[in-house]
């Protein structure tokens, strides 16, 4: 570690500030980084100059960053806790990113570790909520993690070690300290060596975590048809041949946010078009797969398009209109999805671009009389996904084209066409 540039998070409680000394004994190249989240007025204030002392003293790097926390939580919708760690996290890794950082050290440890257990297990969890807090993760570090808080207590007083006592953890209206002061202490008394056991449980439950995984990824491996930018396709066949596909699903899509389990089992059996939602994405029930996709922001806006117009950037790329001096023979020979050429005499101007709306109607491009877009939707084996991402090129009231994919007969061009509109999208 002694090559790599490290970032402790200190707020100068004894966890870290043991930690600190501890990096500094071993020569280690390291920077303070401190949050002051001004939720404890002076006490928050004395801390930050704690921070700074200590710095001082030990002769190190230090960045200290003032937070309205009260007001980002309120603007989030977040747990005063959760608008915290929020907060820190993405400053740290901010900082790490343009300072150049290899690693950020916190001092979480054991108790922290069972408390976390605690904390998941009451609320409801799977198997991962129950391995604890990860000693690596990506850019944090937690090399303490499996020292005692009584460990780390019996070296601050054998070193003379000073730090700040945050009186919010004698605050039992957090879940966390009623835990720490009301539940542990019970538990420790029930079974002294109770760190010891709960570590040999979660080291079983991450090798049981490893056996999930390596199923799991032979199980994905066959479920999942395609994955793209847009969505991950899932065939529910796969789901159906098992015994009891609920927690498949539940492991297939615990990271995106889901908590109706039964709803999202129903799916396998539902009508297409059937759909459920987590805060941030949707899985959609489409004949014979599950649509996973995130909830895009919506854009339904339309826009107008003049005579003069050669150009015009649209939220699914670029059109171009160009008269053309083919001859129609020449025309008729080129047929492309992303290109169609209209009797120009007989579009009406302006035109306009706008999504597709329920109970549009078009007259398809080679055939005899008009058709439902939901109806063509049908035929063509759209999904949901797809039919939300369908724009309209229309004249006055008229479809011109259904953008990329049909146009319309009624501005076709014939062997009468004297101006002749190349249209292609980019």
């Amino acid at each position: 570690m002694k090559e790599h540039k490290i970032l402790i998070a200190i707020s100068g409680g004894k966890d870290s500030v043991v930690l600190t000394h501890l990096c500094h004994k071993l020569k280690l190249n390291i920077s303070l980084v401190h949050c002051n989240f001004n939720l404890r007025g002076i006490e928050s204030d004395g801390d930050e100059e704690f921070v700074l002392q200590l710095a001082e003293d030990l002769d190190l790097e230090v960045f200290i960053e003032s937070f309205d926390t009260e007001t980002y939580a309120k603007e989030q919708k977040l747990s005063i806790q959760l608008a915290c760690r929020e907060l820190r996290y993405h400053w740290f890794a901010e900082l790490a990113e343009q300072l150049k950082f290899d690693y950020v050290l916190t001092a979480h440890h054991a108790d922290d570790n069972l408390e976390t257990f605690l904390i998941n297990f009451i609320r409801g969890t799977g198997l991962e909520g129950l391995t604890g807090i990860p000693e690596v993760n990506g850019l944090f570090v937690r090399p303490i993690l499996s020292f005692s808080s009584e460990d780390i207590n019996s070296f601050a007083k054998a070193n003379q070690i000073k730090w700040r006592d945050d009186s919010s953890n004698a605050s039992k209206k957090y879940l966390r300290n009623k835990l720490r002061h009301d539940i542990i202490p019970i538990l420790k008394e029930m079974n002294p060596r109770l760190l010891q056991s709960f570590q040999n449980t979660q080291n079983n439950l991450k090798e049981s975590t490893e056996i999930v995984k390596e199923r799991m990824d032979d199980f994905l491996a066959k479920a999942i048809v395609s994955i793209d930018e847009n969505e991950v396709k899932f065939n529910i066949s796969e789901f159906k041949k098992l015994k009891n596909p609920k927690p498949y699903l539940y492991e297939s899509l615990k990271e995106f946010g889901f908590t109706q389990w039964g709803d999202i089992l129903n799916l396998l059996d539902a009508e297409t078009g059937k759909q459920v939602f987590s805060e941030n994405y949707r899985l959609i029930k489409n004949r014979a797969h599950l649509l996973l996709s995130e909830i895009a922001k919506s854009v339904n806006k339309s826009m107008l398009i003049s005579e003069k117009d050669k150009q015009i950037q649209t939220p699914f790329g670029t059109l171009f209109f160009d008269e053309n001096d083919e001859s129609p023979n020449d025309v008729f020979s080129e047929r492309q999805n992303n290109v169609i050429f209209v009797d120009k005499n007989q579009l009406k101007y302006p035109l306009t671009i706008r999504k597709y709306e329920e109970g549009d109607v078009f007259y398809p491009f080679g055939m005899i009389g008009k058709k439902k877009l939901s109806k063509y939707f049908k035929d063509e084996k759209l999904s949901l996904l797809d039919k939300e991402k369908v724009w309209v090129l229309c004249s006055g009231n008229d479809i011109v084209w259904v953008v990329n994919r049909r146009a319309d007969n009624r501005f076709k061009v014939t062997k009468n066409t004297k101006n002749i509109l190349k249209i292609a999208l980019k």
